[in-house]
């Protein structure tokens, strides 16, 4: 089995850790009020999975100002962690929604703390403009910037049931343009496993489609039911049911195994932070114990990522080309 460190798939942690020296751990703040669909641009409803929190880590500090939450979630960090470098994730909500300007003077307070050496932006596919990019350029001549899009499916039915408000081209066209016009700056995708209509094939075809693409992470969702949200009444109707935990780590597992080894894994599945919102499955509310699981199911099947990995054809043929060149 190829390993990373005994752990069966390629962890961004040790992409951090190779990058900067140390252990690096993210800092998440709440800083963005809405997104396209809470407000209703072109008809768009709230995507049905979403809370009112917007998938913010520590929804009971987003009242407070920029600098209580970074200080506030260090100082847990250092106690639980030692942790000595992190990098401020603006997770919740969709962080590009909003004019470019406030979220540069939230990037220039963030980078007041020496210790803050780097940023990770949430968005989405349809809110890139010339301007953020441009932004995102400026900083990453000097820090760390990832920016992390959530394309959660590449199917189109499944988006639409899902209630995204944007195409798989939409993704597509994002994660391209990002690429070719920000290039320092390091790139990931979410996505989202146990979707009505979603099979096994689509999650390997997911993988191959992924290799293609110029990005450096990817972090995976597992689907699940919170109060308070359009889902939960499909639930409650007999509409939608989570896949089950055996069911998710065998996709995880096939998607893993068609993953190139070059891209970092971000997170295996999510986690719902209040468990008295949580309505199903109820196996998301243990997070290590999933997590471990997950691993254990790994190691028992002697699977690990890349283990059926085939470079894209387009790759293959670049290789070729560029070996069959004399050497100068």
């Amino acid at each position: 089995m190829k390993l990373w460190n005994g752990i069966p798939y390629y962890p961004v942690s040790q992409f951090y850790k190779a990058t900067f020296g140390e252990k690096v751990y993210k800092v998440p703040v709440s800083t963005a009020e809405t997104c396209p669909n809470r407000e209703g641009i072109r008809g768009m409803k709230t995507c049905n999975f979403c809370d009112v929190w917007g998938s913010a880590a520590y929804p009971e500090l987003r009242e407070d100002s920029l600098k209580s939450q970074i200080e506030t979630t260090k100082a847990r960090m250092k106690q639980m962690y030692r942790a000595n470098k992190y990098l401020v994730y603006f997770q919740a909500y969709t962080n590009t929604f909003e004019k470019t300007k406030r979220l540069e003077q939230q990037f220039e307070q963030a980078f007041e703390y020496e210790d803050i050496i780097g940023a990770v932006v949430g968005t989405r596919p349809d809110c890139i403009s010339p301007a953020v990019m441009r932004f995102w350029n400026h900083w990453a001549e000097t820090k760390f910037i990832s920016v992390e899009i959530g394309v959660q499916t590449f199917d189109e039915d499944q988006l639409i049931w899902m209630r995204r408000g944007h195409t798989a081209e939409k993704s597509l066209w994002a994660i391209h343009k990002i690429a070719e016009t920000c290039p320092k700056v390091n790139l990931g995708i979410h996505l989202m496993f146990g979707l009505p209509g979603e099979t096994r094939e689509q999650i390997v075809e997911t993988a191959k489609l992924v290799n293609t693409l110029p990005i450096q992470n990817v972090k995976l969702h597992n689907l699940h039911v919170l109060k308070n949200t359009p889902l939960e009444q499909d639930y409650k109707n007999g509409d939608f049911e989570p896949v089950d935990r055996a069911e998710y780590f065998e996709r995880c597992r096939l998607f893993l195994q068609h993953l190139s080894p070059e891209i970092a894994v971000d997170r295996l599945s999510a986690l719902s932070k209040h468990a008295d919102e949580l309505v199903a499955p109820e196996w998301t509310s243990r997070k290590m114990e999933m997590y471990q699981h997950m691993l254990q199911y790994l190691l028992d099947t002697e699977s690990y990522q890349s283990q059926l990995y085939e470079p894209p054809v387009e790759m293959m043929t670049l290789k070729t080309e560029t070996s069959s060149q004399p050497h100068l």
